[in-house]
């Protein structure tokens, strides 16, 4: 399962061996400053929009990878089951939301908001 963590001034996406070979990447960067609004999202599912760019998605379980919509692109490593962490970035950055499965996602998203101070 991919991790989200703070390195310094920028919010990294580590994805797991699995999850990084369809992504075609082994982590996701972005500054800190470019987060906007941090949110938890129970359902997996709600947190894609648009089509699959790039990536794999497997219909009911899990998907990781880019996706295109009218208002950019997303990065998204979520799994059914497990609730989503949810950055919506600022422009002009590679990617207009971030959305990650991680297990305790309450807290990873109070420490992002702390961090990323909003």
């Amino acid at each position: 399962m991919a991790r989200l963590v703070v390195d310094g001034e920028e919010v990294v996406v580590r994805l797991a061996p699995r999850e990084a070979l369809p992504a075609r990447r082994r982590e996701v960067r972005v500054r800190a400053a470019d987060v906007r609004a941090v949110r938890v999202e129970p359902e997996w599912w709600r947190a894609l929009r648009g089509t699959p760019l790039g990536g794999r998605c497997r219909p009911g379980r899990w998907c990781v990878g880019e996706r295109l919509h009218a208002l950019g692109r997303d990065f998204v490593a979520v799994r059914a089951g497990v609730p989503v962490v949810v950055l919506d970035l600022r422009r002009p950055v590679p990617f207009t939301r971030i959305a990650v499965s991680v297990a305790d996602a309450g807290r990873v998203a109070g420490m992002l908001r702390r961090r990323a101070r909003v």
